[in-house]
């Protein structure tokens, strides 16, 4: 398949972005962040380097935009859609407790993690990054769901939002310190039902 092209002449639109972001996404698997150039990314997008420049500054830039999109697309894709005799809190928690399983699962995160774990390091220490944001969006506003239908404790929105991400953040972040693969009762599913214990617990009213 022949890649898109930017048109040098002008912004790249969202198609665009998503053929360099898919290009950075390759190129991340294969080397890791510290060995990725925006010569390879724009070699793999089949776009000039001057493009690339035009929208991100650096590989670091370009790698922040690619996890954003690829754990939003994992939220979104873990949460239950409606249906008869499922509230917003059960919808809430499945999510939640799915999406965590799904984000430790992902090639993108597992290769930073085993091989540039440092790129994670400010997001859990010192600031909020773009993902963090709008995780925190999708969050507030699910629970603002179940604040009217009654089925999560009532409090306030955004407090309640950066408790439960600060809660599920430990898990996908540092769930692998605390398993034990030869203990049935430390395995990676046996701490998923604690979480969904501790989700249920904290938002029911």
């Amino acid at each position: 398949m022949t890649p898109n092209r930017h048109n040098d002449s002008g912004r790249p639109n969202a198609s665009d972005n998503d053929t360099v972001l898919d290009a950075v996404r390759d190129c991340v698997l294969a080397v890791g962040v510290r060995r990725t150039t925006m010569t390879d990314v724009a070699r793999r997008a089949g776009v000039s380097r001057m493009t690339l420049y035009r929208r991100w500054p650096d590989v670091r830039t370009l790698v922040g935009d690619l996890m954003t999109r690829e754990w939003i697309a994992v939220a979104a894709g873990a949460i239950p859609e409606p249906r008869p005799g499922l509230d917003t809190r059960s919808r809430v928690v499945e999510g939640l407790v799915t999406g965590v399983e799904a984000f430790r699962a992902h090639p993108l995160f597992r290769k930073i993690v085993d091989v540039d774990p440092e790129l994670l390091l400010p997001y859990v220490l010192d600031r909020r990054g773009a993902s963090q944001d709008a995780l925190l969006e999708l969050l507030a506003g699910a629970l603002a769901e179940g604040h009217a239908d009654g089925s999560v404790r009532p409090g306030h929105t955004g407090r309640q939002a950066r408790s439960v991400l600060l809660v599920v953040q430990s898990f996908a972040l540092s769930l692998r310190t605390m398993t034990d693969e030869d203990d049935d009762e430390l395995t990676p599913a046996a701490f998923l039902g604690e979480l969904r214990t501790v989700l249920e617990r904290t938002l029911t009213p």
